[in-house]
């Protein structure tokens, strides 16, 4: 019996954790969607490796397409309609207005 009422107690904990986000936390975390809806992303690293054997070259590269930046999305639009998902409110201000975004 203690394990479902363990299991009954879990359950509200994870669904608050589904909640909405407060507003300033979208605007932050949507600024990321709208950079990915500009153009891709990559990473190149490049470094130098010991072993038993002696030094190795090493290396990787990574590179991220959004969906978004596929379909042409503007990212205004992608920024707002995440936010509106994300937090349930409006942006307080459009994209381009955010502090430290730039076009």
């Amino acid at each position: 019996m203690r394990g479902w009422l363990a299991i009954g107690g879990l359950i509200p904990l994870a669904l608050a954790a589904c909640g909405p986000l407060p507003l300033a936390d979208a605007e932050r975390l949507c600024q990321g969607d709208a950079r990915d809806a500009i153009s891709p992303r990559g990473e190149v690293a490049i470094g130098v490796g010991s072993s038993g054997n002696g030094l190795k070259p090493l290396g990787r590269f990574e590179v991220s397409v959004s969906s978004d930046y596929l379909m042409g999305r503007d990212p205004a639009e992608v920024y707002a309609s995440c936010v509106q998902r994300r937090s349930g409110l409006p942006p307080s201000r459009p994209l381009y207005e955010q502090p430290g975004w730039k076009r």
